[in-house]
């Protein structure tokens, strides 16, 4: 593409690698023959290799194809100027004046010709050692310059020197110049008489003849923009304009303000999704959901189209779900609204849209329940619940209870007659969940605490049955179920006070107390451990420790867990 090759041909010539930039230039002309720039730039690299005649010739094209650009003639000139074709560059500059009169590059460049053309002429040095046939003909008599002639670069630089010798400054650097201009110069001197030469032993320096000053080096010129782009871009620059002037006005909370500025940019510039998930976000802020909705989908629709973004895309559907979950109304309303979540997160997992995901599936969940919600119902199936209880179906009696506690989750009674269905099948930890459940929703209701007590002790966790019996004795004093169970848990404590228990019964309650976090807390006290050590050296220290309530207690913890026997 010519465009590519324009690119590079103008990387090239920033990095001032000259003859790159032709190559690349001269590629792009083959693609685009009629692109004036392309010779412009082209001639632009030629000037900056001092190869004006070539950088003319491409002048005179950009001219050729575009007369009304001034910058042709501004190459034109600089051209002319390196040749010291100082006339003809005079006349260029002034031409691109007439175009564009308040061009400083012209101006300049006008200024620095009529310069350089009212400087004296110097003498000619070489008289016409390059004037004439004769040049061409003493090049080929002498064996040193003869091959040069079938060079063809060399041929067209002695040409350009024979036009206009003062070129003779482009080629200094080039040692077969240097050797023909010998070769000239000696058949030269050689044809005058003696009395005519006034040559000194030591030939002062010669001075080089004046030049010009150095032109400045071009640049190449951008392309000059169509109508059509030059349209593009600016209706670009003013949809930006109206998104920032939307901004402000949403900061301001002038709602109404912000969307007419948004609705413009969107107008202006269909290709910046922007501008829709920003009106969308206005449209969210006045509760007018759908359209938020409209925005965010057109948003998402158009990104895909473009390939923005995915974190554009992603805020599009989470805008999007939030819309969607300020209108839902019912569970099944805040489906979409997850599954839009979930979508934006798999664009981009932006920690704001995982937490509307959970708010939405907690409220979704809370949602469900209260639509379930039926309190005669939840007593039916209790009742039912009861009823395969009583034939010792406790699978299906569980299958019950859950089901009113479905439609009543404060049902309290439901948990206690599901903890006892847990008791009966052994899943003692399931029951005594169940049973603090029970507890916490009416903590004066006896049969939860008989219902714990009862799986704490099944568990041979005394001291915690009793403590629980003792709870529920607090708001039921008279409650005979309640005061059995405290008698059943002393009873197992003094047991193991009196060292009633068998090696067996000793080693599992041992064994279970090391794993009480409670027990282990006591055995880790450094007061504890001196007060243990007290019981078996010190007698009379161990009976003021027991004095101390908290320290009696954790002793009997200690007693009825196996650890230390009395004797």
């Amino acid at each position: 593409m010519a465009d590519e090759a324009k690119a590079k041909g103008n990387a090239a010539f920033a990095a001032k690698n000259y003859a790159d930039a032709i190559t690349h230039f001269t590629a792009a002309i083959d693609l685009a023959p009629t692109n004036h720039v392309l010779y412009s730039n082209r001639s632009a690299a030629f000037a900056s290799l001092n190869q004006f005649a070539d950088a003319l010739t491409d002048a005179k094209k950009t001219v050729e194809l575009k007369p009304d650009w001034s910058k042709g003639y501004s190459r034109l000139g600089a051209a002319h100027l390196g040749l010291k074709n100082y006339e003809e560059a005079i006349s260029a500059y002034r031409k691109g004046l007439e175009i564009d009169p308040s061009n400083e590059a012209l101006k300049s460049g006008l200024s620095d010709a009529q310069s350089a053309a009212s400087r004296p002429v110097p003498a000619n040095l070489f008289g016409d050692a390059f004037s004439g046939p004769e040049m061409w003909t003493k090049l080929t008599a002498d064996p040193a310059t003869r091959g040069f002639l079938q060079q063809p670069d060399f041929v067209k630089m002695m040409q350009e020197i024979q036009r206009n010798p003062s070129n003779l400054n482009l080629y200094l650097k080039d040692q077969r110049v240097m050797q023909a201009l010998g070769v000239l110069l000696s058949g030269k001197i050689q044809g005058r008489h003696a009395e005519d030469m006034d040559v000194p032993d030591a030939q002062p320096e010669r001075k080089r003849p004046a030049e010009s000053e150095p032109v400045k080096e071009p640049e190449p010129e951008p392309e000059e923009i169509p109508d059509e782009e030059r349209e593009v871009r600016e209706r670009k620059a003013n949809a930006q304009k109206e998104k920032e002037a939307g901004n402000a006005a949403y900061k301001k909370k002038d709602f109404e303000t912000a969307i007419e500025h948004y609705t413009k940019a969107i107008e202006l510039n269909d290709e910046d999704i922007s501008f829709l998930t920003n009106r969308a976000a206005v449209y969210l802020e006045m509760g007018k959901y759908e359209d938020c909705i409209k925005d965010c989908e057109k948003a998402v629709e158009r990104g895909r189209e473009l390939r923005a973004d995915y974190k554009m895309v992603a805020r599009a559907l989470t805008r999007k779900g939030t819309a969607m979950v300020k209108m839902a109304k019912t569970s099944k309303e805040y489906e979409p609204a997850i599954e839009t979540f979930q979508k934006a997160l798999t664009e981009h997992r932006n920690p704001d849209t995982l937490k509307k995901l959970n708010e939405a599936e907690k409220a979704k969940k809370e949602l469900e329940q209260k639509e379930y919600y039926d309190p005669k119902l939840a007593d039916e199936e209790r009742d039912k619940g009861n009823e395969f209880f009583k034939e010792q179906k406790y699978p299906e009696a569980i299958k019950h209870y859950t089901e009113a506690l479905r439609r009543n989750p404060k049902d309290f009674k439901a948990y206690s007659n599901r903890a006892a269905c847990y008791t009966k099948l052994g899943a003692l930890p399931e029951g005594l969940k169940d049973a603090e459940k029970c507890i916490e929703i009416d903590p004066t209701f006896s049969k939860g605490y008989t219902r714990k007590g009862a799986i704490q002790f099944f568990m041979k966790e005394y001291e915690k049955a009793l403590e629980t019996y003792q709870e529920g004795l607090k708001h039921d004093r008279q409650n005979q179920e309640l005061r059995d169970g405290v008698a059943r848990c002393l009873e197992q404590i003094s047991k193991a006070s009196r060292g009633d228990l068998t090696p067996d019964e000793l080693k599992e309650r041992q064994a279970k107390g090391m794993q009480d976090p409670e027990i282990q807390n006591i055995l880790t006290d450094p007061v504890m451990r001196q007060v243990l050590v007290d019981l078996q050296e010190n007698p009379k220290a161990a009976q003021e420790h027991m004095k101390n309530p908290s320290v009696m207690s954790k002793i009997q913890k200690l007693i009825s867990s196996g650890i230390v026997q009395m004797k």
